[in-house]
């Protein structure tokens, strides 16, 4: 499964960058996010609650920074852990560009999970992962105190 998005934050590259990296921003714009941790230079931990329609699993989880360039780019690696539904892994490339004083932020992930969770289907599964990135999106410049406009893709040829 793929799904992402790339979005104008009115806000200068190292201000996002700061932002995207701060625990306590990220605990308070990540829906169910009950804790996360730094645990190392680039690792982290979490427990987050997922809202899948009718059942609202806890994951925990390991997240790991890979490919880092400091105020431009990285890849968040991510395992999680839902118990009885099985486990779910994801990758997300984020790259920071500026324009003019602004930032794009492109985000592309791409995951998969195994076991229980499976059985509600790649659809349920792709729309809530995609309303938990424009979500998050959402929250980030309200927390940042800032705009964040998604910006459409340009028509594939």
């Amino acid at each position: 499964m793929e799904f992402g998005g790339r979005y104008l934050v009115s806000a200068p590259r190292l201000e996002v960058w700061r932002a995207l990296n701060d625990t306590q921003v990220l605990k308070a714009i990540i829906p169910g996010c009950r804790r996360i941790d730094w645990t190392g230079e680039t690792t982290l931990e979490l427990e987050i609650e997922v809202n899948l329609g009718l059942m609202q699993p806890v994951f925990s989880g390991d997240l790991e920074l890979r490919n880092v360039v400091p105020a431009e780019s990285y890849t968040l690696a991510g395992r999680g852990r839902g118990g009885l539904l099985g486990k779910a892994e994801a990758a997300a490339d984020i790259v920071l560009t500026d324009v003019g004083p602004h930032t794009r932020l492109v985000f592309t992930a791409n995951g998969g999970a195994d076991g229980g969770i499976m059985k509600l289907g790649k659809s349920l599964i792709g729309n809530s992962a995609q309303k938990l990135i424009d979500g998050f999106f959402e929250r980030f410049g309200e927390a940042m105190g800032v705009e964040v406009k998604p910006i459409a893709s340009a028509p594939e040829a």
